[in-house]
């Protein structure tokens, strides 16, 4: 959760703060806040306020936020309500801090080094502050070693010290930093999104080690005193892919950005008209020697992970399971050296996924992880990786990262298939050819998007909307259901249509939209009886088939929308775009934030 960056150098520390909690407020926008260092060691200068970051412009053009070193923070509220006093940064005697996570034994410290009354806010990030100001004798390094081996949680802070003018300190445990010289100075975000603007050169901070940006670069110490080395990285993005590119939001343009985005998954990782992974060190004997697969992911990336369920079920005949990261650790999970522990990420910080991605190496399970963002925690944490070169995703709700985890597990259920000798040729070319049709079919869905909005339009009004279907149409209506509901705040779920009639049926009335995806051949009769079932109690049925099934008394339809015809085990692609726009023609009519629904934040580093 919560967006921090830091900047000092020669440039006017307020402006880039104040851009950069902009492109990171889909990390949090409860409230936002920034601190400027005095340049001749005087208190440092806050302005912070409940609301968004305009809202923040708005108070910054009254107060004097000048200065070249200076932190800021767009929140997502864990402890405290929204206010201003909870809002960051927090200042404590001379420290000013930031802070990204949640300190588990913050109450202890309060009883311990006596803080009640003495605290202005309700959050755990203000203790925090406290007791780093109450160890600071003049030596920022000393200060930052003691206070953070009091700690028990998740944290990434950055401090400002007043002694200290034209420095920023650093250090996390779990939760991300990353940082980067610039050609005027240093800065340090939460995210790369927020620094590729200055430079494509960065580096992920360490756990437990402390960096220090000043105007002529950074140092970084581990907690024991000693210089450590930075591992530099480079973004492997375009740095325009940061803007909205003439959108009105976000999420409409990465759901556009999906053929792009398709293609540069999928073709570096295609040789000889086979899927191949040896530029991830990714060997056939890792996907030959597993006896079962568990899939561990949260939300978006767990329903990417059910598809994925189905196909290899499929196609190479072993036991998948898929995990609520959130529940794995708390349910007994059986895992040892025979179980590929398969983890999905985004932004490869969830630390649900991340905790129990730990706890699966520590018994053994070989592991590859599926995440967007070089050089994250979950990335670090895994045997093996792969990226999806989604690039970055803005908007809360995941679009394009959804759909580039689709395709890299259909890469990885082929080369399953050929390291286990379960496909001849022909059948790697066939398979193959569709998986590279991919990104045409995409844009010929999007290429409907208006035929799509006109679908939007029936269920603008609705209070429920229910969707069904079977097999891997199921799957991807979870998916389309959660980003219904995230976006627009519709009631919406998603049914395995042959569960209707065990209870749910007698929630549908003529009030109630049914979105039904028909596209698996093998199950279409059962379908389509299911829902003549939910029609016959008044439901108004939007039904997504492929384009050329023949149906009879179409007039009985609300809408239809045909599909692009593809081979049944890919039809879930062009099926997950119609959902996605519908889900976002919803909300844009409605008139609410598309980017940044109410409650949400796009990383979520606090279990």
């Amino acid at each position: 959760m919560c967006g921090i960056i830091g900047y000092t150098g020669k440039k006017e520390a307020g402006r880039i703060m104040l851009d950069a909690l902009e492109l990171l407020e889909y990390r949090g926008y409860d409230s936002a806040g920034i601190a400027l260092s005095d340049e001749n060691g005087g208190r440092t200068r806050v302005a912070k306020c409940a609301g968004r970051v305009k809202d923040l412009r708005s108070l910054c053009a009254e107060k004097d936020v000048s200065g070249h070193c200076g932190i800021g923070h767009t929140r997502w509220a864990t402890h405290g309500g929204v206010c201003d006093s909870n809002a960051h940064p927090h200042q404590f005697g001379a420290v000013t801090v930031i802070h990204n996570g949640i300190i588990e034994n913050y109450r202890e410290l309060i009883e311990k080094y006596e803080l009640d009354g003495k605290l202005l806010s309700q959050t755990d990030s203000e203790v925090a502050a406290a007791v780093l100001s109450r160890f600071y004798q003049g030596d920022p390094y000393a200060a930052i070693r003691k206070t953070v081996l009091k700690l028990r949680g998740t944290f990434a802070f950055a401090v400002l010290f007043e002694d200290i003018p034209g420095k920023i300190f650093a250090v996390r445990n779990v939760s991300p930093i990353v940082a980067a010289s610039t050609e005027d100075g240093a800065i340090l975000a939460s995210d790369v999104a927020a620094i590729v603007p200055f430079t494509t050169q960065y580096f992920v901070v360490p756990e437990l080690h402390v960096v220090c940006l000043s105007g002529d670069g950074i140092e970084m110490y581990d907690l024991s005193g000693d210089r450590a080395q930075i591992e530099w990285m480079t973004v492997d993005w375009d740095i325009t892919r940061s803007d909205k590119g003439g959108y009105p939001f976000y999420m409409e343009k990465e759901i556009m950005e999906q053929p792009r985005v398709i293609e540069e998954t999928v073709r570096p990782r295609v040789k000889d008209g086979r899927p191949d992974f040896s530029a991830e060190g990714i060997g056939d004997d890792v996907l030959v020697s597993c006896r079962r697969i568990c899939v561990i992911a949260c939300g978006t990336a767990m329903h990417a992970g059910l598809v994925g369920k189905s196909l290899i079920q499929a196609i190479i005949g072993i036991h998948v399971d898929v995990v609520m990261a959130s529940e794995f650790m708390y349910n007994d999970p059986v895992v040892d050296e025979n179980t590929l522990v398969i983890a999905i990420s985004q932004s490869g910080e969830t630390i649900d996924t991340l905790e129990a991605l730990k706890f699966a190496r520590k018994c053994g399970s070989p592991s590859i992880s599926i995440v967007n963002v070089k050089g994250a925690s979950i990335a670090r944490a895994s045997e093996h990786v792969i990226y999806t070169h989604a690039g970055p995703e803005i908007a809360v709700a995941s679009t394009k990262a959804y759909t580039t985890q689709l395709a890299v597990l259909y890469l990885l259920a082929a080369r399953m298939a050929i390291a286990r000798n379960l496909w001849d040729e022909e059948q790697t070319e066939r398979y193959m050819s569709e998986l590279l049709r991919v990104p045409d079919v995409m844009e010929e869905v999007l290429a409907r998007k208006e035929e799509i909005h006109h679908i939007a339009d029936t269920i603008l009004n609705a209070r429920d909307v229910f969707m069904i279907g079977r097999g891997l149409d199921y799957s991807i209506l979870l998916e389309g259901s959660l980003k219904l509901k995230e976006v627009s705040y519709i009631h919406s779920e998603a049914y395995a249509s042959g569960e209707l009639k065990h209870g749910t049926i007698a929630l549908i009335t003529s009030q109630t939209p049914v979105i039904a995806v028909v596209t698996q051949e093998k199950l279409k009769s059962k379908e389509l009886s299911n829902i003549k079932e939910v029609q016959s109690r008044g439901a108004k049925v939007i039904l997504l088939i492929k384009g050329k099934e023949v149906l009879e008394q179409e007039k009985i339809w609300s809408r239809i929308f045909r599909l692009p015809v593809m081979e049944d085990e890919f039809m879930v692609m062009p099926a997950s775009i119609v959902l996605q726009l519908i889900a976002y023609f919803v909300s844009l009519d409605k008139g609410l934030d598309v980017d940044k629904p109410r409650n949400l934040a796009k990383v979520v580093t606090v279990e």
